[in-house]
């Protein structure tokens, strides 16, 4: 007699395991993104420090051309001040007579500037006081880290203007054989280390090294 023979199919769950994150493997993940963001940010952080400063570099040099440009203009510096560095009020009159823009004290752009020649033109924001990188409401023009732009300059014609910094601290001598200079205090926004006028390992940025 011949044998039935019968098929017998295997069953197979259905149930199968999902494809979604244990609660488990999401902590490991954000614990991974973290301790990397932990990396991560200080590098970037650095790279744009180190942006602000080259920033601050190009705006120092432009200023330094600036005031010297219009020495050979006018034979004579726009500011007859000693002072090292200059006050606000004349910091600010400077620029407003560098960029031939009315404001500052009486009569500043038009005495000392009366061809009306723009020497210098960075971007302004007047709805702020210290603007980041930009001349602001008091009419000074502030780094990267809104902090004014210092100048000094040469305004009794000797070619020399008192160093800021101590001397053999890394900014040269007690005396800078120049007729204009310009620094920026840095991200701490104190002269040299915190306020210790020495330019060794300090964060400030001058225009004459």
């Amino acid at each position: 007699m011949k044998k039935k023979t019968f098929n017998v199919e295997r069953s197979t769950s259905n149930a199968q395991s999902g494809n979604g994150f244990t609660l488990l493997e999401l902590l490991v993940v954000i614990a991974i993104i973290a301790i990397l963001l932990g990396f991560v940010f200080p590098v970037f952080q650095g790279v744009q420090d180190r942006a602000k400063k080259v920033q601050a570099k190009n705006d120092l040099t432009q200023i330094v051309t600036a005031v010297n440009a219009y020495y050979t203009e006018y034979g004579k510096y726009p500011i007859a001040k000693t002072e090292t560095p200059l006050s606000s009020t004349d910091n600010a009159d400077l620029f407003y007579t560098l960029r031939a823009v009315a404001g500052g004290t009486a009569n500043a752009t038009n005495a000392e500037n009366p061809r009306q020649i723009v020497f210098i033109s960075p971007p302004a924001d007047t709805s702020q006081a210290s603007p980041k990188g930009k001349i602001g409401s008091d009419g000074q023009f502030h780094d990267p880290w809104g902090t004014a732009y210092q100048v000094a300059i040469d305004a009794t014609y000797d070619t020399n203007i008192d160093n800021p910094y101590q001397v053999d601290t890394g900014a040269g001598g007690a005396e800078i054989r120049q007729g204009a200079i310009a620094w920026s205090f840095g991200k701490d926004k104190q002269i040299g280390n915190k306020g210790d006028q020495k330019f060794t390992s300090s964060d400030d940025v001058i225009s004459w090294q």
